[in-house]
């Protein structure tokens, strides 16, 4: 390992990767990467691996349409011969009342702006899209034929290789221990294997993102936040698109090994770390997707896991650099959708720190909560 760096990335998942890899394509050298267990080992690789442009603030719709444009063209923008499983079939988002479909149209008047190819459909166009659908009580729903599903340990290893091509330095099961500062400058990282020398570090450990930044006595705005998933066993393919209701609160794909993943937002849940599966959710989640997918009762059910969404107040992003700390940067808050905008996330994070002009039209800062400049993002399950 490296015991001097100019930039020390802490967080091996998609956006730690992606980030490693963007600066390392604007030419900066003798860049450092540490996870403390393997790639993907976070959030990333507990995820749902759905990837979608059907968000509700034009910042979001923007983000995740420049990376679905990456996702789309991973081999040749990156240069690396990694296949990420992408499949495009679409997200079709449910509506149980006329005011859930009036949020639908005022997005998708958003989502359109910007070329994301979304659509109103009525509860039969949904049955024809998904025959099997329940549409019981159903009121309309949104469709993005462009939307759908990439493997995010590949999409993570792709950018892990592309990083370590450029001359990226990754070192797994590496802690971090202490983020030694002097005078409000970072002078380096203290790690379970030697210390490296640093006067910049980039936050971007997802769930333990703000227990990283309290090592420079900073607190983040975030909080951690359990969800939990479980995988069937394959099938025949039933299901093109990624099934997504907030009303009713459940997420449903069907992944291109004919398995199914499946997950819905906790009710009651603390804050905190516990990344433990649970028998009530394996229940409910049962009955869910069952009353919604009637063929789904005969499925097998493989494993379930549990994973941390790390909540912004806004349910957007904070991608930042610190005022406070010299040179200490930040990238968390995805509140459930770093997968899917983190290639976009790993080019604004490159142009922060090289100090470029933004790429992209958006306001992630952490300043904007101070500023009043706040728009939440009312999609996220």
């Amino acid at each position: 390992m490296k015991n001097k760096a100019s930039v020390v990335v802490i967080g091996g998942g998609v956006v730690g990767n992606s980030v490693a890899y963007n600066l390392a394509k604007r030419g900066v050298k003798d860049i450092v990467l540490v996870e403390r267990s393997f790639l993907a080992s976070g959030a990333t690789g507990r995820c749902g691996a759905g990837v979608r442009q059907q968000w509700g603030t034009r910042q979001n719709c923007l983000l995740a349409r420049e990376s679905m444009r990456v996702f789309e063209n991973f081999k040749d923008t990156l240069n690396v011969d990694v296949d990420i499983e992408l499949k495009q079939k679409g997200y079709l988002l449910l509506a149980y009342s006329d005011n859930e479909l009036g949020l639908f149209k005022r997005n998708i008047e958003v989502q359109n702006s910007l070329d994301i190819p979304s659509k109103l459909v009525t509860p039969q166009e949904a049955k024809d899209i998904v025959p099997d659908l329940n549409i019981d009580k159903l009121v309309g729903g949104a469709f993005c034929p462009t939307d759908g599903h990439a493997n995010p340990f590949k999409v993570t290893y792709g950018y892990s290789k592309a990083a370590v091509n450029l001359g990226v330095e990754i070192n797994k099961f590496t802690e971090v221990k202490k983020i030694k500062t002097e005078k409000g400058k970072i002078i380096g990282v203290q790690t379970n294997r030697g210390f490296i020398e640093t006067s910049k570090v980039v936050d971007a450990a997802g769930g333990w993102s703000q227990q990283i930044a309290k090592m420079v006595n900073v607190e983040l705005p975030v909080y951690s936040e359990r969800h939990e998933i479980l995988v069937t066993e394959s099938v025949k393919p039933i299901l093109d698109p990624m099934l997504m209701s907030f009303s009713y609160n459940i997420y449903c794909q069907q992944t291109p090994d004919g398995s199914f993943i499946m997950g819905y937002g906790p009710e009651n849940e603390p804050p905190g770390f516990n990344t433990h599966s649970s028998w009530q959710f394996l229940e409910t989640m049962s009955k869910k997707a069952t009353w919604l997918l009637p063929p789904l009762n005969k499925l097998r059910i493989l494993r379930q896991w549990a994973g941390l969404y790390n909540i912004s107040p806004d349910k957007q992003p904070i991608v930042s650099k610190i005022k406070d700390v010299e040179n200490f940067y930040v990238a968390c808050g995805f509140s459930g959708h770093g997968f899917m905008i983190a290639p976009a996330i790993g080019v604004l994070m490159a142009d922060i720190i090289t100090e470029s002009e933004f790429t992209y039209d958006v306001i992630l800062d952490i300043e904007r909560y101070k500023r009043g400049e706040v728009i939440s993002e009312p999609s996220v399950v």
